[in-house]
Protein backbone atom coordinates (compact mmCIF):
# COMPACT_ATOMS: atom_id res chain seq x y z
CA UNK A 1 0.00 0.00 0.00
CA UNK A 2 1.82 3.09 -1.28
CA UNK A 3 2.08 5.71 1.57
CA UNK A 4 -0.18 8.65 1.39
CA UNK A 5 1.79 12.33 1.18
CA UNK A 6 0.66 15.24 3.22
CA UNK A 7 1.50 19.25 3.14
CA UNK A 8 3.93 20.24 5.61
CA UNK A 9 0.50 22.32 6.28
CA UNK A 10 -1.92 19.29 6.41
CA UNK A 11 0.82 17.74 9.03
CA UNK A 12 1.05 20.72 11.27
CA UNK A 13 -2.66 21.44 11.20
CA UNK A 14 -4.42 18.27 10.86
CA UNK A 15 -2.27 15.14 11.21
CA UNK A 16 0.32 15.77 13.61
CA UNK A 17 -1.54 16.92 16.21
CA UNK A 18 -3.92 13.84 16.50
CA UNK A 19 -0.72 11.42 16.71
CA UNK A 20 0.32 9.52 19.81
CA UNK A 21 1.85 6.49 19.27
CA UNK A 22 0.49 5.03 16.32
CA UNK A 23 2.73 1.58 16.06
CA UNK A 24 2.03 1.68 11.95
CA UNK A 25 3.57 5.42 11.83
CA UNK A 26 7.22 5.77 11.16
CA UNK A 27 7.44 7.78 14.33
CA UNK A 28 5.84 8.87 17.66
CA UNK A 29 5.07 12.92 17.48
CA UNK A 30 2.41 15.47 18.50
CA UNK A 31 3.08 14.77 21.63
CA UNK A 32 6.31 16.22 21.84
CA UNK A 33 7.09 19.85 22.75
CA UNK A 34 9.01 20.55 20.13
CA UNK A 35 7.30 22.65 17.38
CA UNK A 36 9.29 21.48 13.92
CA UNK A 37 8.03 19.21 11.60
CA UNK A 38 9.71 17.02 9.78
CA UNK A 39 9.98 17.38 6.07
CA UNK A 40 10.48 13.60 5.58
CA UNK A 41 7.95 11.16 6.63
CA UNK A 42 7.86 7.21 6.24
CA UNK A 43 5.38 4.73 7.44
CA UNK A 44 6.17 1.68 9.14
CA UNK A 45 6.36 -0.51 6.26
CA UNK A 46 8.16 2.06 4.18
CA UNK A 47 10.89 1.91 6.86
CA UNK A 48 11.67 -1.70 6.92
CA UNK A 49 11.67 -2.12 3.43
CA UNK A 50 14.60 1.16 3.20
CA UNK A 51 16.54 -1.17 5.58
CA UNK A 52 15.94 -3.98 3.93
CA UNK A 53 17.47 -2.16 0.73
CA UNK A 54 19.68 -0.18 2.17
CA UNK A 55 21.16 -3.32 4.32
CA UNK A 56 23.17 -4.57 1.53
CA UNK A 57 24.66 -1.59 0.21
CA UNK A 58 28.07 0.39 1.13
CA UNK A 59 28.34 2.45 3.18
CA UNK A 60 29.17 5.43 0.57
CA UNK A 61 26.34 4.26 -1.51
CA UNK A 62 24.31 5.04 1.69
CA UNK A 63 25.46 7.96 2.11
CA UNK A 64 24.42 9.18 -1.12
CA UNK A 65 21.06 8.11 -1.15
CA UNK A 66 21.07 10.18 2.35
CA UNK A 67 22.26 13.18 0.29
CA UNK A 68 19.88 13.09 -2.51
CA UNK A 69 16.80 11.92 -0.59
CA UNK A 70 16.80 13.79 2.83
CA UNK A 71 16.98 17.56 3.58
CA UNK A 72 18.19 18.64 6.62
CA UNK A 73 20.62 16.18 6.68
CA UNK A 74 23.61 16.38 9.28
CA UNK A 75 26.27 14.76 10.93
CA UNK A 76 26.77 14.41 14.83
CA UNK A 77 29.77 13.10 15.76
CA UNK A 78 32.65 12.99 19.10
CA UNK A 79 35.33 12.45 16.48
CA UNK A 80 35.23 8.52 17.46
CA UNK A 81 36.71 6.70 14.47
CA UNK A 82 33.66 5.26 12.67
CA UNK A 83 32.35 9.08 12.72
CA UNK A 84 35.66 9.90 11.32
CA UNK A 85 35.41 7.77 8.36
CA UNK A 86 31.76 9.25 7.87
CA UNK A 87 33.17 12.32 7.27
CA UNK A 88 36.32 11.71 5.62
CA UNK A 89 33.98 9.19 2.61
CA UNK A 90 31.38 12.55 2.33
CA UNK A 91 34.52 14.73 1.72
CA UNK A 92 35.55 12.73 -1.07
CA UNK A 93 31.42 12.49 -2.82
CA UNK A 94 32.82 16.21 -4.52
CA UNK A 95 29.30 17.43 -3.03
CA UNK A 96 28.03 20.58 -3.90
CA UNK A 97 27.98 23.39 -1.60
CA UNK A 98 24.27 23.57 -0.70
CA UNK A 99 24.31 19.71 -0.56
CA UNK A 100 27.16 19.40 2.20
CA UNK A 101 26.69 17.57 5.14
CA UNK A 102 27.59 19.73 8.00
CA UNK A 103 28.86 18.70 11.46
CA UNK A 104 27.44 18.90 14.89
CA UNK A 105 29.64 18.87 17.57
CA UNK A 106 28.36 18.67 21.56
CA UNK A 107 30.98 20.19 23.59
CA UNK A 108 30.04 18.71 27.25
CA UNK A 109 33.31 21.17 28.52
CA UNK A 110 34.50 17.61 29.85
CA UNK A 111 35.81 16.18 26.52
CA UNK A 112 39.95 14.94 26.44
CA UNK A 113 42.58 17.16 25.63
CA UNK A 114 43.05 14.88 22.80
CA UNK A 115 39.66 14.80 21.57
CA UNK A 116 39.74 18.78 21.24
CA UNK A 117 43.17 18.76 19.25
CA UNK A 118 41.80 15.95 17.36
CA UNK A 119 38.56 19.35 16.19
CA UNK A 120 41.81 21.19 14.98
CA UNK A 121 43.32 18.65 12.76
CA UNK A 122 39.92 18.11 11.51
CA UNK A 123 38.96 21.25 10.46
CA UNK A 124 42.59 21.81 8.93
CA UNK A 125 42.40 17.98 6.53
CA UNK A 126 38.50 19.06 5.97
CA UNK A 127 38.09 22.92 5.31
CA UNK A 128 34.89 22.88 3.88
CA UNK A 129 32.92 21.13 6.20
CA UNK A 130 31.21 23.00 9.07
CA UNK A 131 31.19 22.21 12.62
CA UNK A 132 28.78 23.67 14.57
CA UNK A 133 29.72 23.41 18.08
CA UNK A 134 27.18 22.95 21.05
CA UNK A 135 27.62 23.55 24.84
CA UNK A 136 25.37 23.62 27.66
CA UNK A 137 23.15 26.06 28.25
CA UNK A 138 24.66 29.25 29.10
CA UNK A 139 27.55 27.48 29.99
CA UNK A 140 31.49 27.93 28.18
CA UNK A 141 33.68 26.38 30.54
CA UNK A 142 33.81 23.25 33.37
CA UNK A 143 33.90 25.97 36.09
CA UNK A 144 30.84 27.02 35.58
CA UNK A 145 29.24 24.07 34.66
CA UNK A 146 29.84 22.68 38.59
CA UNK A 147 29.15 26.48 40.09
CA UNK A 148 25.46 25.67 37.90
CA UNK A 149 25.22 22.03 39.11
CA UNK A 150 27.51 21.26 41.64
CA UNK A 151 30.82 19.31 41.52
CA UNK A 152 31.12 15.67 39.49
CA UNK A 153 26.99 16.44 38.43
CA UNK A 154 27.86 12.51 36.66
CA UNK A 155 28.43 10.33 39.95
CA UNK A 156 25.55 12.42 41.59
CA UNK A 157 22.89 12.90 39.30
CA UNK A 158 23.99 11.18 35.70
CA UNK A 159 20.45 11.39 34.01
CA UNK A 160 20.75 15.59 34.83
CA UNK A 161 24.25 15.10 33.69
CA UNK A 162 23.11 13.83 30.24
CA UNK A 163 20.19 15.92 30.04
CA UNK A 164 22.39 19.44 30.82
CA UNK A 165 25.73 18.17 28.73
CA UNK A 166 24.14 16.61 25.86
CA UNK A 167 20.16 15.72 25.44
CA UNK A 168 19.44 19.55 25.73
CA UNK A 169 22.57 21.07 23.34
CA UNK A 170 21.55 18.06 20.92
CA UNK A 171 17.98 19.52 20.98
CA UNK A 172 18.33 22.93 20.58
CA UNK A 173 21.04 22.40 17.78
CA UNK A 174 18.56 20.32 15.78
CA UNK A 175 15.94 23.29 16.76
CA UNK A 176 18.11 26.10 15.58
CA UNK A 177 20.04 24.38 12.62
CA UNK A 178 16.68 23.14 11.62
CA UNK A 179 17.72 19.33 11.57
CA UNK A 180 15.57 16.49 9.75
CA UNK A 181 18.45 13.77 9.47
CA UNK A 182 21.31 12.88 11.20
CA UNK A 183 24.15 10.35 10.47
CA UNK A 184 25.90 8.84 13.55
CA UNK A 185 28.77 6.51 13.95
CA UNK A 186 27.25 3.59 15.81
CA UNK A 187 27.78 0.13 14.72
CA UNK A 188 26.43 -3.31 15.41
CA UNK A 189 30.11 -4.79 16.19
CA UNK A 190 29.36 -2.08 19.38
CA UNK A 191 27.53 -4.37 21.01
CA UNK A 192 25.13 -3.63 24.08
CA UNK A 193 21.68 -2.25 22.45
CA UNK A 194 23.08 -1.24 19.23
CA UNK A 195 23.86 -5.61 18.33
CA UNK A 196 20.40 -4.94 16.52
CA UNK A 197 20.89 -1.98 14.98
CA UNK A 198 19.07 -0.68 11.96
CA UNK A 199 20.33 1.26 8.68
CA UNK A 200 17.75 4.15 9.68
CA UNK A 201 15.63 4.70 12.58
CA UNK A 202 13.39 7.59 14.00
CA UNK A 203 13.02 8.51 16.90
CA UNK A 204 9.80 9.44 19.31
CA UNK A 205 10.27 13.16 17.81
CA UNK A 206 10.28 12.53 13.76
CA UNK A 207 14.19 12.73 13.97
CA UNK A 208 15.69 10.39 11.28
CA UNK A 209 18.69 8.92 12.64
CA UNK A 210 21.06 6.88 9.72
CA UNK A 211 23.95 4.51 10.95
CA UNK A 212 25.60 4.18 7.55
CA UNK A 213 28.64 2.04 9.39
CA UNK A 214 26.13 -0.37 10.87
CA UNK A 215 27.65 -3.34 8.97
CA UNK A 216 31.00 -2.70 9.47
CA UNK A 217 33.71 -4.27 12.38
CA UNK A 218 36.14 -1.99 15.10
CA UNK A 219 38.75 -3.47 12.21
CA UNK A 220 37.25 -2.69 8.97
CA UNK A 221 36.89 0.75 10.51
CA UNK A 222 40.58 0.69 11.71
CA UNK A 223 41.63 -0.48 8.24
CA UNK A 224 40.12 2.66 6.26
CA UNK A 225 41.75 5.12 8.65
CA UNK A 226 45.15 3.62 8.23
CA UNK A 227 45.16 3.48 4.35
CA UNK A 228 43.34 6.97 4.39
CA UNK A 229 45.37 8.51 6.68
CA UNK A 230 42.68 10.05 8.28
CA UNK A 231 43.51 11.93 11.51
CA UNK A 232 42.35 10.22 14.64
CA UNK A 233 42.58 10.76 18.85
CA UNK A 234 45.63 10.03 19.97
CA UNK A 235 44.05 8.25 22.85
CA UNK A 236 43.93 5.57 20.71
CA UNK A 237 47.18 4.55 20.84
CA UNK A 238 46.85 4.41 24.49
CA UNK A 239 44.53 1.30 24.86
CA UNK A 240 41.26 3.65 24.20
CA UNK A 241 38.46 2.15 21.87
CA UNK A 242 35.32 4.60 22.32
CA UNK A 243 36.49 7.90 23.98
CA UNK A 244 34.07 10.21 25.44
CA UNK A 245 34.55 12.34 28.28
CA UNK A 246 37.29 11.92 30.39
CA UNK A 247 35.44 11.24 33.53
CA UNK A 248 33.49 7.78 32.03
CA UNK A 249 36.45 6.69 29.90
CA UNK A 250 38.63 4.16 30.10
CA UNK A 251 41.17 2.07 28.08
CA UNK A 252 40.00 -1.47 26.92
CA UNK A 253 41.52 -4.70 28.16
CA UNK A 254 42.29 -7.30 26.03
CA UNK A 255 38.92 -9.65 24.81
CA UNK A 256 36.77 -6.59 25.99
CA UNK A 257 33.63 -5.26 24.08
CA UNK A 258 35.22 -2.06 21.90
CA UNK A 259 32.76 0.50 24.30
CA UNK A 260 33.63 -1.41 27.37
CA UNK A 261 36.02 1.67 28.65
CA UNK A 262 33.04 3.68 28.50
CA UNK A 263 31.01 3.78 32.11
CA UNK A 264 33.19 0.96 33.34
CA UNK A 265 31.06 -1.12 36.32
CA UNK A 266 27.57 0.81 35.63
CA UNK A 267 24.41 -0.24 34.19
CA UNK A 268 24.65 2.24 31.06
CA UNK A 269 25.54 1.78 27.59
CA UNK A 270 24.45 5.26 25.79
CA UNK A 271 25.16 8.88 26.87
CA UNK A 272 21.81 10.06 26.54
CA UNK A 273 21.30 11.05 22.88
CA UNK A 274 20.33 7.97 21.76
CA UNK A 275 18.09 7.09 24.32
CA UNK A 276 14.39 7.49 23.95
CA UNK A 277 13.33 11.55 23.97
CA UNK A 278 10.38 10.43 26.31
CA UNK A 279 12.53 9.14 29.10
CA UNK A 280 13.93 12.21 29.77
CA UNK A 281 10.62 14.03 29.80
CA UNK A 282 9.50 11.53 32.17
CA UNK A 283 12.94 12.68 34.45
CA UNK A 284 12.68 16.30 34.04
CA UNK A 285 8.67 16.15 35.58
CA UNK A 286 10.13 14.35 38.38
CA UNK A 287 12.89 17.13 38.77
CA UNK A 288 10.39 19.76 39.15
CA UNK A 289 8.15 17.81 41.22
CA UNK A 290 11.08 17.10 43.33
CA UNK A 291 11.73 20.98 43.50
CA UNK A 292 8.28 21.45 44.36
CA UNK A 293 8.05 18.96 47.04
CA UNK A 294 11.67 20.46 48.47
CA UNK A 295 10.60 24.52 48.33
CA UNK A 296 6.93 23.61 50.49
CA UNK A 297 9.02 21.64 52.37
CA UNK A 298 11.31 24.23 53.35
CA UNK A 299 7.67 26.60 53.75
CA UNK A 300 6.10 24.30 56.70
CA UNK A 301 9.68 24.34 58.19
CA UNK A 302 10.01 27.81 57.72
CA UNK A 303 6.06 28.60 59.57
CA UNK A 304 6.68 26.10 62.24
CA UNK A 305 9.75 28.06 63.28
CA UNK A 306 7.76 31.19 63.40
CA UNK A 307 4.53 29.78 64.73
CA UNK A 308 7.25 28.70 67.89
Amino acid sequence: MPAIAFSPQQLKTEILPSIHTDDESGYVSGSSSETSIPDVFFTKPHLRFLNRQLQNLEPQDILRWCITTLPGLFQTTAFGLTGLVTLDMLSKMKIPRPQQVDVIFLDTLHHFSETLALIDRVRDRYPLVNIHVYKPAGISSPEQFAQQYGEMLWESNDQLYDWAAKVEPAQRAYRELQVNAILTGRRRSQGGRRGDLDIIEVDEAGLIKINPLANWSFQQVQDYIKANNVPYNDLLDQGYRSVGDWHSTQPVQAGEDERAGRWKGQQKTECGIHNPRSKFAQFLRQQELKKQEEALEKALQSGMRIES
